[in-house]
């Protein structure tokens, strides 16, 4: 009777191996499916008798079992794979970030930025041929106004795109911590059909190892599995999903980013306080940053991995101006700070393009000796030296220039005066209710303001002075000789062919304006194709990885379609065997009955 037992182990463990072979067949879509594996194993002997002067004892074996049903991985393949995904998504967000730059930089409503930088010098040209025709001079106006406007509106363009990189960091994070919850719950849920079980979980394994997947996409992970099966995994060097837990990030938008972006902190490690309301409240995330973005990057030290590190990388901090372009040794604000943004790096160098141009004109304006100013003209009485300058500086879209002595004296004019800038005024001049009265005109007190947001001929409060707008022919271009004034004519010229500007610290040359301009571009384009070889190489090395894997994890039709044949052969046999027992026991039976 026992021999029915053996041919009942083969038809139950061959049924099982065509359930397996057939549910891997049902996923050979499936994104994330693994490959699993049966194992038979054979049943303990029993033996009759014992005897030790023979080879073999006298045994009956029992048949087989489905012993085991296993997933076909490669914890090192999944580690690399996960690793240089990341990598890969983090130069896929800086080339794009650049490609969006460049298109910025290249082309604004059908016209390219250039044509205006062109026009500008078109027209200073030819007001140097006859600085008196009043068409030479309404050019110069008209061209300025041109370029100011494009330059702001490439300006826009860029924060812009920063402020919906902003958002982007917003719903990474949240994707980050909906993830985390998700391998928690899953942890929870494999180590309870596993535990003191022979079973193996294996389509929610699947489940996790997908979501690892897509975490090691979004930041530098490393991941390990305990002995009752949880995944426990880190996030950029920090604890995540613990065996009972996960540590959130949040996002903070009030006491880093002077603008109010996002930048994320682990929950657990801020610093908090009771506030009037008994709320408890974020009081400081310094020791609580996911990210040291003052990092040099570099795949030595893996600080190129991750989408989100590279949104924050691209986006900056801050609307960056040409006050971000310093080369100060003792504090290399520039290098930490602003160079590794590609866009607050091209926002600074975009705008210290206009603001050299501008502050440049204007110098020529308030310098010439055409300016009634310097010819003394009695309507010029009483009004500041650069009243004539071409360019002039706006606030929250007022009007700073004197149109009138009395309605100046009620606000403030040009340049908002920064505390140190008021305390060396304070040796001679005196305050009354916070405002200075100087040479008759009226200057605010305003305290000092974070370094990003200086006030000076920045693209974000600079316009065409007004006079010029209304009346472009408010010079005379005519010097105390009554002679053309072909010196600031030339002088404008200069402006443009004179090779005094660097495009950051850390580039050496001196170009002129255009010069200026081209090289801006050109770093522009060197580094998208810089950026995107990076990111077609390792796109190149994460197929490879992943073929590497798939090799191991992934189903073949082919190779499922022998195993069902060769699983079904077996299950035929142990069928016929059943019957040729069945029917050997009938025939014994029916012998010793009669």
């Amino acid at each position: 009777m026992g021999s029915l037992y053996t041919g009942d182990s083969g038809l139950r463990a061959s049924q099982y191996a065509l359930n397996t072979t057939a549910h891997n067949m049902a996923n050979l879509d499936t994104e994330g499916y693994t490959r699993q594996q049966i194992s038979l194993a054979t049943r303990p002997y029993i033996t009759t008798k014992k005897d030790y002067n023979v080879i073999a004892w006298d045994q009956t074996g029992l048949g087989t079992y489905y012993n085991n049903c296993k997933q076909v991985r490669s914890v090192f393949l999944d580690r690399q794979y996960r690793l240089e995904s990341g990598r890969e998504e983090f130069y896929d967000v800086s080339a794009k970030t650049l490609g969006e730059v460049e298109d910025q930089l290249q082309e604004l409503n059908g016209t390219e930025f250039a044509d205006s930088l062109n026009n500008l010098w078109v027209a200073v040209q030819e007001l140097a041929k006859d600085p008196t025709k009043a068409v030479n001079q309404s050019m110069l106006v008209t061209r300025s106004a041109e370029f100011l406007n494009r330059a702001q509106g490439v300006y826009d363009g860029l924060v812009a795109y920063q402020d919906n990189m902003d958002k982007t960091v917003k719903e990474l994070v949240e994707q980050i911590n909906d993830i985390g919850d998700q391998i928690r719950e899953l942890n929870e849920d494999i180590v309870e059909i596993e535990s003191g079980q022979q079973e193996h979980a294996n389509d929610l394994r699947d489940k996790r190892n997908l979501l690892l997947d897509q975490l090691g996409e979004l930041g530098r992970i490393d991941f390990y599995e305990d002995t009752v099966g949880n995944v426990l995994v880190k996030f950029e060097g920090t604890q995540f999903v613990t065996t009972d837990h996960v540590n959130h990030m949040a996002c903070d938008t009030t006491l880093v980013s002077p603008v109010g972006y996002n930048t994320p902190y682990w929950e657990y490690a801020a610093k908090k306080e009771l506030n009037a309301k008994g709320d408890w409240v974020v009081t400081d995330i310094s020791g609580a940053n996911v990210f040291d973005l003052t990092q040099t990057v570099a795949t030595s030290t893996n600080t190129d991995v991750g989408k989100l590190r590279a949104t924050l990388l691209a986006r900056g901090d801050h609307h960056a101006t040409y006050h971000d372009i310093t080369d100060d040794p003792t504090t290399n604000y520039y290098n930490k700070n602003v160079s590794q943004s590609v866009i607050m790096n091209i926002e600074a160098e975009f705008d210290q393009m206009v603001h050299n141009i501008v502050t440049a004109i204007n110098e020529v304006f308030e310098n010439a000796r055409s300016n009634p100013i310097n010819l003394g003209l009695e309507e010029a009485e009483g009004k500041p030296a650069d009243y004539y300058n071409l360019f002039s500086q706006k606030l929250d879209d007022v009007e700073l220039n004197y149109e009138t002595k009395q309605r100046e004296k009620q606000r403030e004019w040009y340049n908002r005066i920064t505390g140190e800038t008021v305390t060396e005024a304070k040796k001679d001049q005196d305050i009354v209710d916070g405002v200075y009265a100087k040479d008759d005109f009226a200057f605010i007190w305003v305290w000092p303001e974070p370094e990003y947001s200086k006030v000076g001929y920045s693209l974000s409060n600079i316009q065409v002075n007004k006079l010029y707008l209304d009346t472009p022919t408010t010079l005379s271009y005519f010097n105390r000789e009554s002679e053309e004034d072909y010196m600031m004519t030339t002088a404008l010229k200069e402006v443009f062919t004179t090779p005094k500007y660097r495009l950051n610290p850390n580039v050496a040359v001196k170009t002129d304006v255009l010069g200026y301009y081209n090289m801006l571009v050109s770093q522009v384009a060197n580094s998208g194709s810089m950026y995107n070889g990076i990111q077609e190489n390792q796109q190149m090395t994460v197929d490879s990885i992943g073929n590497a894997r798939e090799q191991i994890v992934g189903t073949s039709s082919d190779e499922e379609l022998e195993f069902m044949i060769m699983f079904q052969n077996a299950f035929n046999a142990a069928s016929r065997y059943v019957n040729v027992v069945n029917e050997m026991l009938e025939h014994v039976i029916t012998q010793l009955g009669s």
